[in-house]
């Protein structure tokens, strides 16, 4: 199969005109099954973002090619990579909702000359596998690590975390373990859940049992994270006292109306909100909202796309349409600019983005709808992960 690749794609390359009059982008992302709607948010934000600058740079019109994948499957995704990459001769990928996805494609990426923009998996390492792997999401260590530091101040000493177990979970376990403990709170018991897991009663029972005063948890955005805090509810844990912490993708946009007032006070950290109060969200939420054809169905995921396709013209422009992914990740390196998340970087050592986290409370606006809320602000945070590693 690699023989196979290094030979079709260097057909490819040496067929290929230096200056493409059309600029292909192959977006891998979940656009079908459980996950559609985050899929669907990518496509509203890469939408949203042409709609306010075009479809164009340059002289070079800018085509998106999508490939489905409905929930993680790495040996799928880099068979999609490769695709694009061969027969459709994209200049840049980028998506990825799940961290396995965007792991197996990134070693294509240097044999295929080609940078990768990853608009939402969160685990700390993606950007170590390629040097030419470029993140305008976030990561679970930091979104979590901010929660950590919430907790304490509130005066919350004992805390169990549960985490669905694969790399993101395992991050966000880590990041606000590490903090917490940090700051001289205790965590009672560590709890990983299976990806597939969606009874938590017996869960929930163990929070209840662990003695904590509050659980710190992390789920993949969508039936599950929604499952998870409905079972919180009815099995008594806020009854209780029992405070639910989190970081944002407990309490996504499009999941608040089937929470209900059960979501209320909800405490979350993260990168965006749709409710963020800037000229420049009311212009994204606005195209956004045209884009995805119900404004309630947008969340976090169509910010990654958005800033995504910023990074993918920038790198564009800065090449002048050449394929050279090098230079094109060289040419982003310490971009600075104003996101509707807020001001925003890429780091030019981890190429990584810093980015404002927010504190957000779940509240019931006056016209009935709910949003999160945000009550405080974390400024310029980088990834500690990265540095936790190392």
């Amino acid at each position: 199969m690699k023989t196979f690749f290094v030979a079709a794609l260097a057909t490819a390359l040496l067929t290929g005109t230096a200056l493409a009059d059309t600029i292909k982008v192959g977006v891998i992302g979940p656009f079908s099954g459980p996950f559609a709607l985050q899929g669907k948010n990518f496509q509203a934000g890469i939408q949203a973002y042409q709609a306010l600058n075009g479809d164009s740079v340059g002289d070079h019109k800018v085509e998106i090619v999508y490939r489905d994948v409905p929930q993680a499957d790495p040996a799928q995704s880099a068979a999609l990579a490769q695709e694009l990459v061969v027969k459709e001769g994209v200049q840049y990928l980028a998506g990825f909702y799940f961290t396995p996805d965007a792991m197996a494609a990134a070693p294509l990426l240097e044999q295929a000359n080609v940078p990768m923009v990853i608009f939402n998996a969160a685990t700390s390492a993606i950007v170590t596998k390629s040097p030419y792997v470029v993140r305008t999401s976030f990561t679970t260590w930091q979104t979590s690590a901010p929660m950590a530091k919430v907790a304490k101040a509130k005066g919350i000493e004992k805390v169990i975390t549960v985490v669905s177990d694969y790399g993101p979970g395992v991050d966000a376990e880590t990041a606000f373990k590490t903090t917490f403990e940090g700051e001289g709170g205790t965590v009672v018991e560590t709890i990983r859940m299976p990806l597939s897991t969606n009874d938590f009663s017996p869960i929930m029972q163990r929070v209840k049992d662990s003695g904590a005063q509050a659980v710190f948890a992390f789920l993949p955005s969508g039936p599950t994270t929604l499952g998870f805090v409905k079972s919180y509810n009815e099995n008594g844990l806020k009854d209780a006292g029992v405070t639910l912490l989190a970081p944002g993708d407990l309490t996504q946009e499009s999941d608040l109306p089937a929470l209900g007032d059960s979501a209320l006070g909800l405490l979350t950290t993260f990168h965006y909100a749709v409710s963020h109060d800037s000229p420049e969200n009311k212009a994204f939420v606005e195209a956004a909202g045209k884009a995805i054809g119900n404004p309630a169905e947008l969340s976090f995921p169509a910010i990654g796309a958005f800033d995504g396709m910023h990074v993918i013209y920038k790198m564009i422009e800065a090449t002048g349409g050449k394929q050279d992914a090098k230079a094109a990740v060289d040419a982003v390196k310490g971009l600075t600019w104003t996101s509707p998340r807020g001001p925003v970087e890429i780091d030019p050592e981890t190429r990584h983005i810093t980015q404002n986290i927010y504190l957000r409370e779940v509240e019931k606006t006056a016209d009935g709808t709910y949003i999160n809320k945000e009550i405080q602000t974390f400024e310029k945070q980088g990834d500690p992960g990265l540095a936790a590693a190392k």
